[in-house]
């Protein structure tokens, strides 16, 4: 990735700040992993930046090239129906940005190992 490549970690969003806390350590840690490449979330609702917010932000600073990583645990309805339609209004609104979605963090299978691992721990 370069210096005009984005993730963005795409989460629900809570009333509670706290609730975004290891969002924030992931954020954190995935931009330390990737110094050449801006990394920063995105909520569906309740906290900011929104998606669109974000990427109008990131365009506007010279990003080109973005792609969402739904951190869900799985491809409920956010996922399968809210997202991909905010994705293409995006879109149709960039259309000299490439964009790409993401499956779901949680349909990883090293994801589900990680889980796994630690609900093993614990017994």
């Amino acid at each position: 990735m370069n210096k005009h490549t984005a993730l963005i970690l795409f989460a629900h969003g809570a009333r509670d700040p706290r609730w975004a806390a290891p969002f924030l350590r992931l954020q954190k840690m995935t931009q330390e992993s990737l110094p050449d490449c801006a990394v920063e979330l995105a909520f569906l609702e309740f906290m900011t930046p929104s998606l669109p917010e974000l990427v109008s932000d990131m365009v506007a600073k010279g990003i080109q090239k973005i792609t969402v990583s739904p951190i869900f645990l799985g491809q409920g309805g956010h996922v399968l129906r809210d997202l991909p339609i905010l994705i293409e209004q995006l879109k149709t609104q960039h259309a000299e940005l490439d964009i790409h979605l993401a499956t779901a963090v949680g349909e990883q299978e090293s994801v589900l190992l990680a889980i796994r691992d630690y609900c093993v721990s614990l017994a």
